[in-house]
């Protein structure tokens, strides 16, 4: 059984979760601190509880992006750090993606669109069909939310649509799911079909996947990083 570490931090939302098999722990912090002071803490808390160490998981899966400017990067920082503590690969998943996944399983949909809130009067979005395993129909995109034009009937999700309800009304995308967003359970979910494909990476493909434009760690940044590095010695 594989064993999958997962982090997400690319919204308001912080959380983390360990896969082993088919039993899914997670743990989620909303809002009370920054998400570098409390992501390893709660990944610390995962191993204990399943008592075992970073170097037994296979590989780290981790939410990408697109979202949070700081999240993506936080994330990107911390699995760096891990990975290379513990001689482990890693597993970028899409958060969009993500999405698709949690809409599936509390809609049971298999044609998807997320759409998660950018700010500054725009969105991300992909549109995502499930047949035998998820396919991209259309590719992350950052648009005003005008210009999200999914093909065919398609089920919504993410905060995208109450952050705008009028254009996305107009687009006859509501209600939706706007309570689905991304977090670590279908991070990791998704990074064990990833596994099972032969998709982990090596930690230096740990890049953010930002679609406004693409900026190396801050100094901040990399002190997350470190110290995340020197976690992972007393994980492993």
């Amino acid at each position: 059984m594989s064993i999958i570490l997962a982090i997400e931090t690319s919204t308001e939302l912080a959380s983390a979760a360990l896969l082993h098999g088919d039993q899914l722990t997670t743990r989620a912090s909303l809002g009370v601190q920054t998400h570098s002071e409390t992501i390893l803490p709660m990944v610390q808390e995962l191993l204990a509880q399943a008592g075992i160490s970073l170097s037994a998981c296979d590989a780290i899966a981790f939410g990408v992006g697109p979202g949070s400017f700081t999240g993506v990067r936080t994330a990107c920082g911390v699995v760096q750090g891990l990975a290379f503590g513990a001689g482990l690969s890693v597993l970028p998943v899409v958060t969009l993606a993500a999405m698709a996944q949690a809409c599936r399983e509390i809609s049971g949909a298999s044609d998807v669109l997320a759409i998660l809130d950018a700010r500054m009067g725009e969105v991300y979005w992909a549109q995502y069909r499930y047949d035998a395993g998820w396919k991209t129909i259309i590719e992350p995109q950052l648009s005003v939310p005008a210009a999200v034009l999914p093909e065919g009937a398609v089920q919504a999700c993410g905060n995208g649509l109450s952050a705008y309800p009028k254009a996305f009304a107009a687009a006859s995308l509501l209600p939706g799911l706007p309570q689905v967003m991304p977090h670590a359970a279908q991070i990791a979910r998704l990074g064990q079909e990833m596994l099972s494909q032969g998709l982990a990476v090596s930690l230096d493909m740990a890049q953010p996947l930002y679609l406004r434009n693409k900026v190396a760690l801050t100094t901040e940044e990399r002190v997350v990083r470190d110290a995340a590095k020197h976690a992972a010695a007393g994980m492993a």
